[in-house]
């Protein structure tokens, strides 16, 4: 009988998933109890109201919308390298790598600290790319 378990690579992937909830909590930041006068949160059309936002609140909601963008192929690296036998400790030690550096890149991102957050967004993309090929042999 085969004993799975579940690998720190695949916590990962639950954290990555949960990161661009995190930016979209972060735009929407203290708006929950303001009317809708006052420019506060709109449940009922939230995309309309997060197109309005300015500042670090918009470039919290960019953030979430990169995020997203970035999830499907480091889920299907972290897949693939596990199919591949990659090397667990290898493997986790980079996909949690790609979670720091998407944390610091979020925070890049809201800070309007563009030239570093771009760093950090090649850098994550590189990991990444080394997480797929690492069971390759």
């Amino acid at each position: 009988m085969i004993s799975a378990h579940f690998t720190i690579a695949y916590w990962c992937v639950l954290v990555a998933a949960i990161l661009p909830i995190v930016c979209a909590g972060i735009a929407k930041y203290g708006m929950f109890g303001k009317s809708l006068k006052q420019g506060g949160y709109d449940n009922h059309n939230p995309r309309a109201w997060l197109a309005r936002q300015t500042d670090w609140r918009a470039r919290s909601n960019a953030a979430q919308a990169n995020t997203f963008e970035a999830l499907p192929f480091f889920f299907v690296a972290v897949v693939i390298a596990h199919q591949l036998q990659a090397r667990q400790a290898v493997l986790d030690i980079l996909a949690f790598m790609f979670i720091v550096l998407r944390m610091a890149y979020i925070m890049m991102y809201v800070a309007d600290m563009a030239k570093t957050r771009t760093s950090i967004w090649a850098t994550a993309l590189t990991v990444n790319i080394a997480i797929l090929f690492l069971g390759y042999r």
